[in-house]
C-alpha cells in the first residue's frame, strides 16, 4: 500500500498547489490524507473546501486547533466520515469524530486516527492515554494504522511515535509549518516523521505575510494575518506499507517548488 500525506494547507496557494500535484500524481497512491486546517484563508476549513479537497482526489482531511475557526464546519464534521478532529477534545457536545477506518482504492482498511498535543497548546486530554483506549481496536479493524498528531514539540511528538511503536504503522507530525529531516523507521516498523511541513507560501512566516508576523513581534498590537503567496511549495511524504503486517517499508519528504511539479 502506498500512501501521500500532505503538509498543512495553507488558504488558496497551498490549494493551487496540491491541486497542481494531485493532477500529475493522484494515480500514484491508493490513499490520500491531507491537514486541512488552514486552507480556509490560512484558519479554518469551509464546505465549500472539502468539496474542493474531495474533488483533487483527497480521501481524508484531518485537522488540529484551527478545526473550530469557521463555525460552518461544525455539521460537517457530523455528517462527513472523510473529516476528522483531534480526538482528545472529548464525546461530549464536540463535533466530529477523533478517528475513521474508511477503504483504500487497493481493497485494504486504513484507520486514521487524529490527535493533539498538549506542550505549549491548550490542555486537552492526554493524547497518550486517548490513543491507548483506542488504539486496539483501530488496529483490529485495520490493514495500516495512520496517525496524524497535530502538536508543537518534538519531544512530545517523537514520545507518541515510540509509545505507538509497533502498534500504528505511521506516526506523522503536523502543526508547526516547518518540515524535519528525521524520517525513519522505528524498531517495530513504524514509520515516524516529526513534522511534514506546509504547502503553501514560504517566502513569508509559517505560511503568513512575513511583514504582518514581524510587526506582531514588533509591537504586539492585534494583527489581522494574511496568507503568503510568493513562493509557493509542496511538502508532504510518499509512504509504503507492507499491508499484510501493517509495518513501514518506506517514508519519503516531499519538498518541491510550485513549478517544479
Amino acid at each position: 500500500m502506498r500512501i501521500l500525506v500532505v503538509g498543512d494547507i495553507i488558504g488558496k496557494p497551498g490549494r493551487l498547489a496540491l491541486k497542481k500535484y494531485m493532477e500529475k500524481h493522484e494515480e500514484e497512491y491508493d490513499f490520500v490524507i491531507v491537514n486541512g486546517e488552514n486552507s480556509a484563508g490560512g484558519f479554518g476549513i469551509t464546505k465549500k473546501i472539502t468539496d474542493e479537497l474531495y474533488d483533487m482526489g483527497v480521501d481524508l482531511i484531518t485537522g488540529g486547533n484551527h478545526t473550530w475557526d469557521k463555525k460552518e464546519i461544525y455539521p460537517v464534521l457530523d455528517k462527513e466520515i472523510r473529516i476528522i478532529r483531534p480526538l482528545n477534545y472529548g464525546i461530549d457536545n464536540v463535533p466530529g469524530r477523533g478517528y475513521i477506518i474508511l477503504n483504500t482504492k487497493n481493497g485494504k482498511k486504513i484507520g486514521v486516527i487524529n490527535l493533539q498535543g498538549r506542550v505549549f497548546m491548550p490542555e486537552l486530554d492526554s493524547p497518550f492515554k486517548i490513543v491507548e483506549q483506542v488504539i486496539e481496536e483501530v488496529m483490529s479493524k485495520s490493514d495500516v494504522v495512520v496517525v496524524d498528531f497535530h502538536a508543537e514539540a518534538t519531544s512530545e511528538k517523537m514520545a507518541l511515535g515510540w509509545f505507538l511503536d509497533g502498534r500504528a504503522s505511521l506516526v506523522f507530525g503536523t502543526h508547526t509549518h516547518v518540515m524535519t529531516a528525521d524520517n525513519r523507521i522505528l524498531h517495530k516498523g513504524t514509520g515516524y516523521i516529526s513534522d511534514i511541513g506546509m504547502t503553501g507560501g514560504f517566502d513569508g512566516v509559517i505560511g503568513s505575510k512575513k511583514e504582518k508576523i514581524i510587526g506582531k513581534f514588533m509591537n504586539y498590537l492585534p494583527t489581522r494575518f494574511e496568507v503568503c503567496n510568493d513562493n509557493i511549495r509542496f511538502n508532504g511524504i510518499d509512504v509504503t506499507f507492507n499491508s499484510k503486517t501493517g509495518k513501514c517499508l518506506s517514508i519519503d519528504r516531499i519538498d518541491i517548488g510550485l513549478e517544479e511539479i
